[in-house]
């Protein structure tokens, strides 16, 4: 594998990088830690003539309890005691993304927006152009779902479910201006593998915004994999919850690795917030989250085991976090 020429440009603003953005449309990628996207480009996927770099960009630097930008290394937040005292859950998805290596280069804001995964797309130009392309890239259609319409490429990051379950907001900079929304709304429900999120031409990822009663929630997240280091998440799990003496006062469930963008389950988990959670309410919530995912064959594991590990998962977090311990 080798990676064809670009042209990379290094803005050092904000203002500057959207403006070349504008300039090099539609053929240009942003490039924040690049852990994901120089791989990619050396399997011949999805090439862009131009590269944005965001290394200098100041205001996308730096973290705190409050905000991270967007080119937060994953290993400053993997060292940061506070970030893992007051959001364990999203400590723990930081700690499990790859290795510690791939986490000294890769961003917060690269890790939301990571590109999508199916073993249809994520291989070599000689392996693809052997089947004929799939709809990702350079062909007409997918092989995981025989058709010419979706795309089912895998939501592949792992900091996106447990910012969600906190409540995160983004904050995202592009030729129309500024705007802030919630984290969940950066991602298209309705969309597929290849239309999975709302971000605008042109526009980028500048900063995370957790609110003041994040810290007040319990959180965790859990991973499957089948290398305890290094692979994507075939599941990833995140929970957050706030007790009230004995009854629940707010439950948020979040699950990415399973379909084209990180799900969040409003529907199901605010009908068990106001009384207690006894084990038979817990494993009655377990298996409506389970109940409704919908993964495909697509990955390495089966998509009835991802399936079934999604209601283990939901319960394991869940009963270690109502009951204080760290969940495992």
């Amino acid at each position: 594998m080798h990676l064809d020429p670009f042209e990379l440009h290094r803005p050092v603003s904000i203002e500057e990088a959207v403006r070349l953005a504008q300039e090099l449309a539609p053929g240009f990628d942003y490039l924040a830690g690049g852990t994901d996207l120089l791989p990619n480009y050396k399997m011949h996927l999805n090439l862009r003539p131009h590269l944005i770099a965001l290394d200098q960009v100041p205001e996308l630097q730096g973290h705190d309890l409050d905000r991270i930008g967007a080119m937060a290394r994953l290993a400053d937040l993997d060292s940061d005691r506070e970030i893992s005292t007051h959001y364990p859950g999203l400590a723990q998805a930081v700690h499990g993304v790859a290795t510690p290596l791939v986490r000294a280069s890769g961003t917060v804001g690269g890790n939301l927006l990571v590109e999508t995964r199916c073993f249809f797309f994520n291989q070599s130009l000689f392996w693809r152009a052997s089947l004929g392309y799939c709809l990702k890239a350079d062909g007409d259609r997918c092989y995981v779902v025989p058709q010419k319409e979706k795309c089912y490429a895998t939501f592949s990051g792992d900091l996106a479910p447990a910012l969600e379950v906190l409540g995160a907001e983004v904050d995202l900079a592009g030729p129309d201006g500024n705007r802030r929304l919630p984290l969940e709304d950066l991602y298209n429900a309705e969309g597929d593998g290849i239309q999975r999120h709302h971000l605008r031409p042109g526009e980028l990822v500048v900063a995370v915004q957790l609110p003041p009663d994040a810290r007040r929630r319990r959180s965790a997240y859990l991973k499957l994999r089948p290398r305890p280091s290094f692979d994507f998440p075939e599941l990833g799990v995140a929970v957050a919850l706030e007790r009230d003496g004995n009854s629940l006062a707010a439950l948020e469930i979040a699950v990415g690795g399973l379909e084209t963008y990180p799900r969040r389950f409003r529907s199901i988990t605010d009908g068990f917030v106001g009384g207690s959670l006894s084990g038979d309410r817990i494993a009655d919530l377990a298996r409506a989250v389970q109940g409704a995912v919908r993964p495909v064959h697509n990955t390495a594991y089966p998509p009835d085991y991802r399936k079934r590990m999604t209601g283990v998962f939901v319960r394991r977090a869940v009963t270690s976090l109502w009951e204080g311990r760290e969940a495992s």
